[in-house]
């Protein structure tokens, strides 16, 4: 009587109880990890939602990821169309997140339905 609501688990501590516990039911295990709140006369309520995006987020997956956005506020699509001269632009959001300054040089290499960009003297680590 009188208790409080638990503190919650995150991080490895979190991911390490799961894994203990991985023979008992979902609901069962959010709740030892703490994902539970008490309501009301004692009534204990589990909160899979929050114990899920925890567990998520401890394993690294974002729920969230951070939006790309150029500068005028529209997120970046990763795609692209040919202009009516013929150029495509590919946009100042691709080129920040892969970190690329003015005077980077590419080889364009061309295939069957795909143009394939290769920086030059970039290290050969993704081919």
């Amino acid at each position: 009587m009188g208790e409080t609501n638990p503190i919650p688990l995150s991080g490895k501590a979190l991911l390490q109880k799961v894994k203990e516990l991985s023979d008992i039911p979902r609901r069962q295990r959010a709740k030892a990890c703490g994902y539970y709140t008490l309501g009301k006369n004692e009534k204990e309520r589990v909160n899979l939602t929050a114990f899920y995006d925890a567990v998520l987020a401890a394993k690294g997956v974002p729920l969230d990821p951070e939006r790309i956005k150029d500068g005028r506020g529209r997120e970046a699509t990763f795609r692209v169309s040919v202009h009516k001269n013929g150029q495509i632009v590919i946009g100042s959001s691709y080129t920040e997140k892969m970190g690329l300054l003015p005077g980077d040089e590419f080889e364009i290499k061309l295939g069957y339905k795909h143009i394939h960009l290769k920086q030059v003297g970039a290290d050969d680590e993704f081919d």
